[in-house]
């Protein structure tokens, strides 16, 4: 589900940010993502290209994407904030919470509830994030 309108890298360079060699490879490793990492994650998978960038480097990094509009940053109770990309195509969240799975989702009823119920509070709806925490039934 990791369907961007632009690639980070490209949105990167359009907005003028200077993408060092480290940087570039912190986007590349955001754009492969099909998960939601925390910046543990992505220094772990990005020092597995380059064992020489820091966690600070990633951090930083992390911190210029979200600030810039770049990346989204996602908290889902476990106190790790993690990050997807701020252009992804919109859905929802379904966290589970023995295992901490993180599982996305779109469903058209929900959409139109969420809409429906701005209209009759008397708005326009702009934005959104949903996020529902369970548990498997047992079968």
């Amino acid at each position: 589900m990791n369907e961007t309108k632009t690639g980070l890298m490209a949105r990167c360079e359009a907005m003028g940010l200077r993408l060092t060699g480290q940087r570039r490879l912190i986007a590349q490793v955001l754009e492969r993502a099909d998960d939601h990492p925390d910046v543990e994650t992505l220094f772990a998978r990005a020092a597995a290209r380059d064992p020489r960038i820091s966690l600070a480097t990633v951090y930083r990094t992390v911190r210029l994407f979200e600030e810039q509009g770049l990346l989204e940053r996602l908290e889902f109770g476990d106190g790790r904030a993690r990050y997807e990309d701020a252009e992804r195509a919109h859905h929802d969240h379904l966290i589970d919470l023995d295992s901490g799975e993180v599982i996305e989702f779109t469903d058209p009823e929900i959409e139109a509830l969420k809409e429906a119920i701005a209209r009759r509070l008397g708005y326009r709806l702009k934005g959104h994030r949903l996020e529902l925490y369970g548990v498997r039934l047992k079968s």
